[in-house]
């Protein structure tokens, strides 16, 4: 499961090798939250506990690190 390192917070950015047949996106986790977001444009794809509130300051990192995340999505996915 490919991770995107060096993300400020409490959160944990991947994605699964079997993702790459979908547009690029990313997985974000803490304790038994998880959402992920479409990355080109960023938007939610789906939510499972997260507060609007803290979906917003995730949104956010994704933007401050959608190159690194494209990066490494392209690294593995083509």
């Amino acid at each position: 499961m490919p991770r995107i390192r060096n993300i400020p917070g409490p959160y944990r950015l991947h994605f699964y090798s079997e993702d790459c047949k979908e547009p690029p996106h990313i997985h974000v986790v803490r304790d038994d939250a998880e959402c992920k977001f479409w990355v080109a444009p960023v938007r939610l794809a789906y939510n499972k506990g997260f507060a609007n509130a803290e979906l917003t300051r995730i949104r956010a990192i994704i933007l401050e690190n959608q190159l690194a995340i494209m990066e490494t999505w392209r690294a593995r996915c083509g």
